[in-house]
């Protein structure tokens, strides 16, 4: 679309505002915005033409402008169409034809890993290509599909955190071998943390929540706090040990001494959660750590006296024959 510059001159219409009006009635243009307390962001009222119009290159063309004195001047004044061939790239990687089709997510799911496999589970039904996922395609001459960008971010991010992790409950282990200076009891201390799961990935459904980087991270939190509470629950068991009451007493009193304590410094965790729930990027974090140490927290109290009372029983019982 070529514009005549002099004659929108005399109409009073610029070359801005010509190409301004076009956009709107090509892409459409936001007039006003709807604005709710349970929104978070304002919703934006669009007006375009109809699909139909804008493939009719009459109707578009019939478009009018109000010039600066008032009159309407329609668009097949001041603009001429001129067929031209435009010219498409075509990519390549390592030498090879490819095709990049790109998208993004909306709706109900808007996390690109949950729309990914949607989409893989959706082309496999229908004898798709043959799809690769962490690795290049094994033979780069025939068609197939290697999944990029959100997906390998996501991986990665996913790879680094459970690394993170692991070197996380190792130094947790081996710290607790210098506090205890025992190889069994740090095992009997980091029992719980398996028990975050079966807080956080049934809160995420509950909640209709999607499983992010940020609920990996509150996993990752969740295992220092889980093992701060065996401890205390461990720590008081020895205490009463040592001045003198039997192991199944000792057992049994500190679940009920420590249980207030424990609870108190998880229910303020979770208090803290609560105001970032709504977050859309910390709202993973959140879910973890409320669900997560929900559950942990109640089978802690119960599960670290069962462990160690079924471990420890018999090495105690040979302690204490000894010093009779």
């Amino acid at each position: 679309v070529v514009v005549d510059r002099v004659r929108a001159a005399r109409l009073g219409l610029s070359q801005a505002e010509v190409a301004q009006a076009l956009s709107a009635v090509l892409e459409g243009e936001d007039m006003a915005f709807i604005h709710s307390p349970h929104l978070k962001y304002a919703v934006p009222i669009r007006v375009k033409f109809s699909e139909a119009d804008k493939a009719d290159l009459d109707q578009v063309l019939a478009f009018k402008l109000r010039g600066r004195n008032g009159n309407l001047v329609p668009l097949t004044e001041i603009v001429k169409v001129v067929p031209s061939q435009r010219e498409y790239s075509i990519h390549h990687k390592d030498l090879l034809p490819v095709v990049y089709v790109t998208g993004d997510m909306a709706g109900k799911t808007d996390s690109p890993l949950y729309g990914l496999f949607d989409i893989s589970a959706r082309l496999k039904e229908k004898d798709g290509p043959v799809q690769w996922f962490l690795s290049q395609p094994a033979n780069p001459y025939e068609y197939s599909l290697k999944w990029d960008g959100e997906w390998q971010v996501t991986y990665e991010t996913f790879r680094d955190m459970g690394i993170a992790y692991s070197v996380g409950l190792l130094l947790i282990y081996l710290l607790v071998v210098a506090q205890f200076r025992s190889y069994l009891v740090p095992l009997v201390i980091m029992a719980p943390i398996p028990l975050t799961i079966i807080g956080i990935l049934p809160g995420h459904a509950l909640l209709g929540a999607q499983f992010t980087a940020t609920s990996m991270i509150g996993m990752i939190a969740l295992a220092g706090i889980i093992v701060r509470n065996s401890i205390l629950l461990m720590d008081f068991i020895n205490q009463e040990l040592r001045e003198g009451a039997a192991f199944e007493a000792a057992v049994v009193r500190a679940a009920a001494v420590r249980a207030k304590p424990i609870v108190l410094t998880a229910v303020a965790a979770m208090a803290g959660g609560f105001f970032i729930l709504d977050d859309p990027i910390f709202s993973g974090l959140a879910v973890s750590l409320i669900f997560g140490l929900l559950v942990s927290t109640l089978l802690t109290l119960v599960v670290i006296p069962v462990v160690y009372y079924g471990v420890m029983k018999k090495r105690v019982k040979k302690i204490l024959a000894m010093e009779d």
